[in-house]
C-alpha cells in the first residue's frame, strides 16, 4: 500500500489512508534520539498540542473550578452538584466545538477526513439519531461515572486516607508524573479494552460503543455504564500511589479528552487556508472499522507486543481477516 498525504486520493471504499501506524519510537532499539526528541516535543507530538492543553486545563480546574477541599470531608449534595455539572459543562464545551466545526458546519467537508462518511439516523440507535445516542450516553452515564470517581477521590484525600504529595517538596516528581499518568492510563485501558472484547462482556456493554463505526466526537464518550465504570477505573491508581488531586483531576479528565479528540475523524484542521494539526487518531479509527486490533494508543507498545497492530495496510486488513475465521470456527 502506498500511504499519501493527499486528503483527496482515497481508496475504493471511500477511506483516507494518511500514513502508517507504528508505535512510539521510544520502544525502538537501538534508540534514535533524533526521533525520541521529536515525538515528545514535536508538533504535533505527544506533547503538544493536546497533551499540554489537557493538562493545561486540568490545572485551571482545581484552582478555579473545584469547590473548597475542606468541604469534602464530607458528601454534601452542594459540592458534588458542583463537580457534576462542571464536568458536563467541559465536555460539553469540548465535544460540542469539534462537532460543530466538523460535522454541523462541515468546515472543510471530507478534507482530512479518514472516512467519507458520516454519522447517521437509523432506528438502531436511541431516538433514531446516532449522535443524539452518543450524547445521551457521554452525559447521563459518562459524566455520572466520572464525576463519582471523582468525589470518591477527593474524599479519601480530603480525609487524608492517601498520602497528598506536595508541590513545593516534590516539584520535579509532581510534574513528571502528569506525563507517567498518560503512560498509565493507556497501558490501563490496553487491557480493560481487551477484556471489553471478551465476547460475553461484549455482548453485554462493548457493543454499545462500536455501534459507533462511522465515528465523531460525542461518541468517544459512548458507553455502556458497564464499560464507564471500568474505563474510569484507572483513577483507582491516586488511591494508593503518592499524588495529588490535581493528578486525579487530569488522569480522568485525560480519559475524556482524549477520547472525544481521538474519535474526531479529523487528521487535520483547516483553518484559514492554513493546514494545522487536528485532533484525529488514525489508530484508533482504524480500531472502529476492523474492531480486532489496535486496542491502545500508540504511546504503549501492548497492540505490537501482542500481535493486534494494524498499521493501516492491505496486508494488516488479511491479518484480521483470518483472525476472525480462526474465532469463528
Amino acid at each position: 500500500m502506498n500511504y499519501t498525504a493527499d486528503p483527496n486520493n482515497r481508496n475504493s471504499k471511500g477511506e483516507w489512508q494518511p500514513r502508517s501506524v507504528e508505535v512510539a519510537p521510544i520502544y525502538k532499539w537501538p534508540p534514535n534520539l533524533v526521533e525520541v526528541i521529536k515525538y515528545f516535543f514535536g508538533i504535533p507530538g505527544f506533547l503538544f498540542p493536546w497533551n499540554i492543553l489537557f493538562i493545561s486545563i486540568s490545572i485551571f480546574t482545581w484552582f478555579f473550578l473545584t469547590p473548597n477541599f475542606e468541604n469534602m470531608k464530607n458528601f454534601e449534595t452542594g459540592w458534588i452538584m458542583q463537580v457534576f455539572f462542571r464536568n458536563v459543562a467541559l465536555l460539553v464545551m469540548i465535544a460540542g466545538a469539534l462537532h460543530f466545526y466538523f460535522y454541523i458546519k462541515k468546515s472543510q467537508g471530507i478534507q482530512y477526513k479518514y472516512n467519507h462518511n458520516w454519522m447517521g439516523k437509523s432506528h438502531r440507535y436511541l431516538f433514531s439519531d446516532q449522535n443524539r445516542e452518543n450524547v445521551f450516553w457521554s452525559i447521563v452515564s459518562g459524566c455520572s461515572i466520572w464525576t463519582i470517581y471523582e468525589v470518591v477521590t477527593y474524599w479519601i484525600f480530603a480525609n487524608q486516607y492517601v498520602g497528598y504529595l506536595s508541590w513545593i517538596d516534590n516539584q520535579i516528581y509532581f510534574g513528571i508524573f502528569f506525563l507517567i499518568i498518560i503512560f498509565l492510563r493507556e497501558g490501563h485501558f490496553f487491557f480493560i479494552h481487551r477484556f471489553l472484547h471478551w465476547k460475553p462482556l461484549y455482548q453485554a456493554a462493548h457493543y454499545l460503543h462500536h455501534k459507533n463505526v462511522n465515528i465523531g466526537p460525542w461518541s468517544g464518550l459512548s458507553m455502556h455504564p458497564i464499560e464507564h465504570i471500568l474505563y474510569f477505573s484507572g483513577v483507582i491508581f491516586h488511591w494508593i500511589i503518592l499524588s495529588h488531586p490535581i493528578h486525579a483531576i487530569f488522569h480522568l479528565q485525560h480519559a475524556v479528552f482524549a477520547a472525544i479528540v481521538g474519535h474526531t475523524e479529523f487528521e487535520k484542521f483547516v483553518f484559514k487556508r492554513k493546514i494545522i494539526p487536528g485532533p484525529g487518531d488514525y489508530a484508533h479509527y482504524l480500531h472502529h472499522r476492523y474492531f480486532e486490533c489496535n486496542y491502545a494508543g500508540i504511546s504503549v507498545p501492548f497492540d505490537k507486543w501482542f500481535g493486534s497492530l494494524h498499521d493501516g495496510s492491505d496486508e494488516a486488513n488479511e491479518v484480521i481477516r483470518n483472525r476472525r475465521k480462526a474465532m469463528n470456527n
